[in-house]
């Protein structure tokens, strides 16, 4: 995944130090013929599938950066519906030795035009699935999609 910018430019003053980085994920829902169905990416860099995410970038808000990210992943426009969680991940390291823990924003979405495609190089493959017939997924992905369902109307704060 291609890194932001002013990430870049924080890591050539701090090397690869912990950074602490505002993240967002954009569950996008629609419904066909009386079913619920959700757009999903296939990561190029590991091959899993997730809901569209991406990183906040300074001063943006992390609705809008939801769905920037989706147009900019999925070619797909959709709009925020509500916040479905706020979650802090655990620290992670990348293969470079870059260390980042991502404060995690989950908006559900609804969408309003586009076709799936896997628009800039970071998913290998962009797709609608139904809720019952979702691809294997990590446990932490699927909270993040269980959490946007319409079932839900409150936002969840992990303590």
């Amino acid at each position: 995944m291609p890194t932001p910018d002013h990430v870049l430019a924080l890591r050539a003053h701090v090397g690869h130090a912990l950074l602490w980085l505002p993240g967002v994920t954009a569950v996008v829902l629609r419904e066909v013929d009386g079913r619920t169905q959700v757009l999903l990416v296939r990561r190029a860099d590991n091959g899993a599938w997730t809901p569209v995410t991406g990183i906040v970038d300074p001063g943006e808000d992390p609705a809008r950066a939801g769905a920037r990210e989706v147009l900019e992943e999925a070619d797909v426009v959709a709009v925020p519906e509500r916040l479905a969680r706020v979650h802090a991940l655990p620290p992670m390291r990348y293969d470079n030795g870059d260390e980042a823990q991502y404060l995690d924003h989950t908006y559900r979405f609804a969408w309003v035009s586009g076709e799936p495609r896997p628009a800039d190089g970071e998913n290998t493959a962009a797709a609608w699935f139904d809720l019952d017939a979702l691809p294997p997924m990590s446990e932490e992905m699927l909270a993040r999609v269980r959490v946007a369902l319409p079932a839900r109307g409150e936002a969840v704060f992990d303590a």
